[in-house]
């Protein structure tokens, strides 16, 4: 089942580039990156609330560790998409989208480091492969 919400997450992130792309011409990327920011706070306030994930919630639920690594996660999530929006804004976004995606290189090589995941000879060949891809993408 995860494979199929992988799937749909690929589609929704594509549909990104193309609005954010089409939005950014006469606005500042980190205004929009911001003003896209509360409104996906609001939009998952509402799904968390329709779906009663709220009715035991209690912040003390959560430990300091959790806190501090969904904070970081936040953290590095805003960062992300301050510096993707500013390359949409000025770049192609099918050129932008293509790198962006390289950060499964990062998360292959940071999930080997901190989650003892096994970095096999697929996988390396895998992102090599994607490498190469990316940089097709982005030739001109």
């Amino acid at each position: 089942m995860w494979i199929f919400y992988a799937f749909l997450s690929a589609f929704f992130a594509s549909l990104v580039a193309i609005f954010a792309k089409l939005g950014l011409k006469d606005i500042d990327s980190t205004l929009a990156t911001t003003v896209r920011a509360v409104i996906m706070t609001f939009f998952l306030f509402a799904v968390s609330l329709a779906f009663g994930k709220f009715r035991d919630f209690s912040f003390a639920a959560f430990s300091g560790k959790e806190w501090t690594l969904i904070a970081l996660s936040g953290i590095a999530g805003a960062l992300s998409w301050l510096a993707y929006f500013y390359a949409l804004k000025n770049g192609l976004a099918s050129s932008v989208t293509a790198i962006d995606k390289l950060s499964i290189l990062f998360v292959i090589i940071l999930a080997g480091i901190f989650l003892s995941e096994v970095v096999g000879w697929k996988i390396i060949l895998g992102g090599i492969l994607m490498v190469f891809g990316a940089i097709l993408i982005t030739l001109k």
